[in-house]
């Protein structure tokens, strides 16, 4: 056994042991402190503490960055930036969680760390050689922070983030022991992996602790950061390919938000998700078809990686449109009695 796989698998369980002691540890108190209580919107029925988060933030990074500061990865400086920018993202979303945080200065905040991280990374990566890196940067600024937001807004169901998150970081983890992403990448997404593992039974619903916007946006930050240095690594159809399903679900109902006028920083019923369970499926159901979906995808992600082919890209693309396309609609239609 390689001493990266065993190093890969150490981290996956230390973040797992860790992240469950969190949730376990913390979870009174944010019953007395941190409730979320129904309301129309709300796709659960009773108040449910959030803030467990926490538990998977922390372990994430401090398993992660144990693991790479123990010589188990080279650590370049833009890793160490990545992780302050992670722990002032989880501080917006922990003032978000008690006393709501206007839409103006959260964004500005948003963007300030999105932009941090962005700036920390060396001038000579780009996705996209030969154009501008400062048309890039700003690309890359603005889809970051839509990403942080996205994963936000789709963290409105039980387990329905696990269900985006663990085949996602599994495939970036095994993406690393090929050799095909930096082993601290790999690494961070393999303690971001474990982290919602031991997150999970609090979750599974009907959820005991929810992750709350100290959890959901500074996961969606590192999700981010993992595309674009698999994007860097000459993988962008892989790294549209993994959260296609979160970019699908969120961007064609802001767009179709957008077309009726409603105000869409306004929280809503209006996901594909969240129509699903209106619509007649369990909310077992609705996870369990992304969970599977997700598979698909990173299935689909680790083909492209594999072959390298631009032709096989476009291909596996479509491919995964259709397979998200399929889920999308029939989350949107009615079930019959």
């Amino acid at each position: 056994m390689s001493f990266q796989l065993v190093a890969t698998l150490g981290t996956l369980i230390a973040a797992v042991l860790l992240s469950a002691s969190i949730v376990a540890a913390i979870r009174p108190l944010l019953v007395r402190y941190a409730l979320a209580r129904p309301n129309a919107r709300s796709s659960h029925k009773v108040p449910t503490p959030q803030g467990g988060g926490i538990a998977v933030v922390a372990s994430a990074l401090l398993v992660g960055g144990l693991a790479v500061a123990c010589g188990v990865a080279a650590s370049p400086p833009s890793l160490w930036v990545v992780f302050v920018a992670t722990v002032f993202m989880a501080g917006i979303g922990a003032v978000d969680d008690l006393r709501p945080i206007p839409v103006a200065p959260r964004l500005v905040l948003q963007a300030l760390t999105v932009g941090a991280v962005l700036y920390a990374i060396p001038a000579h990566l780009q996705v996209v050689p030969g154009c501008p890196l400062w048309i890039e940067r700003a690309v890359l600024l603005v889809a970051g922070l839509w990403f942080v937001n996205l994963v936000n807004f789709m963290d409105g169901l039980d387990w329905i983030t696990v269900a985006e998150v663990i085949p996602i970081t599994a495939a970036l983890a095994l993406f690393g022991l090929a050799g095909e992403l930096a082993p601290s990448t790999a690494l961070l997404a393999t303690a971001l992996c474990g982290a919602m593992l031991g997150f999970a039974p609090f979750n599974r619903p009907v959820a005991r602790i929810f992750l709350g916007d100290v959890g959901s946006l500074p996961i969606g930050l590192l999700l981010a950061w993992c595309f674009v240095e698999l994007a860097y690594a000459q993988h962008l159809a892989a790294a549209i390919l993994l959260p296609l399903y979160y970019l699908a679900d969120a961007t064609v109902t802001l767009l179709r938000r957008l077309g009726k006028r409603e105000a869409v920083w306004e929280a809503h019923r209006s996901h594909f998700y969240q129509r699903a369970t209106d619509n007649g499926f369990k909310v077992i159901e609705v996870v369990r078809r992304v969970f599977v979906l997700n598979i698909g995808l990173a299935a689909l992600a680790a083909i492209s990686v594999y072959l390298r082919s631009t032709t096989a890209d476009v291909t596996l693309l479509m491919l995964g449109a259709a397979a998200v396309a399929f889920v999308l609609r029939a989350f949107s239609t009615r079930r019959n009695s």
